[in-house]
């Protein structure tokens, strides 16, 4: 058993929640049991270290099959080693490290695909996984994040999309008007959601939904720039029938992603 928190190996676990040890190991964290469950089903590969405390993998036994079938041995650590690993205030017991395996732009246009997220300048970890998580759960072909997006591999997304990371293709791109030309080549309607833009209801109405589309969703406090705005074919805004004074970017962005999906399908 691993028990001493300031030994090398839990060090060098530990820096995998600062984006600069990431890119110079190509490495990332994935805390908590179902995130871990959901690496294992489906992509075990990836998976290069498996820790846990002897209490959370008895708990979770499940995992031994899935670790076993893998060929990834579980180290044992103590909760304090556990606590230091995590980039989490109370960790759950069990951590993996996975390799990066983020996609090209190109390679997931050449797949024909019909609804896809693009965000640009999304820096909340919690938005951006909930926007993954989200995606996933409506059947969208993949997440393309551009500009100054957050790291696809903070702890904090990764967390957030509770395993979707694992089963949605990701792809970033360097820069917002590059990554729309290739997808309006690609036969794609490039939709940005926007309160400057005309009602859900209105498009829904039309029909302008189930043709293959890509949702443009901006930055939380500042939205897409003008000039962002400008690449869009069009611009939905989604509908505030209450008092509130204003709709979180991740939930707007399930609206917007559910309607398209609503309507691919009805179709």
């Amino acid at each position: 058993m691993i028990d001493n928190p300031r030994s090398p190996r839990v060090r060098a676990v530990a820096k995998l929640a600062k984006r600069e040890a990431r890119s110079e190991t190509g490495l990332f964290l994935v805390e908590g049991p179902q995130a871990v469950a959901e690496a294992f089903a489906f992509r075990p590969e990836l998976l290069v270290d498996l820790f846990a405390t002897p209490t959370a993998w008895e708990k979770h036994s499940g995992l031994a099959a899935s670790a076993q079938s893998a060929g990834v041995e579980v180290e044992f650590v103590s909760e304090h080693v556990l606590d230091a690993m995590a980039d989490t205030v109370t960790p759950q017991g069990i951590i993996a490290v996975s390799r990066q395996f983020l996609r090209s732009v190109d390679d997931i246009l050449a797949e024909g695909p019909r609804l896809i997220a693009l965000l640009e300048e999304v820096r909340d970890p919690g938005n951006a996984g909930t926007i993954i998580r989200s995606a996933d759960a409506a059947g969208a072909d993949a997440v393309i994040l551009t500009g100054r997006s957050v790291d696809v591999y903070n702890p904090k997304v990764v967390r957030a999309t509770t395993g979707s990371l694992f089963h949605m293709p990701l792809a970033r791109g360097s820069d917002l008007e590059s990554v729309v030309d290739r997808v309006r080549a690609s036969g794609l309607t490039v939709i940005a959601a926007d309160v400057k833009g005309e009602d859900l209801l209105r498009a829904r109405t039309e029909g302008a939904l189930s043709a293959p589309t890509a949702w443009l969703f901006g930055n939380e406090a500042r939205g897409l720039t003008d000039e962002h705005f400008s690449l869009a074919d069009r611009a939905i805004r989604v509908p505030i029938y209450g008092h509130a004074e204003s709709m979180n970017l991740a939930t707007a962005a399930a609206v917007c992603l559910y309607e398209s999906a609503f309507a691919q399908r009805s179709r």
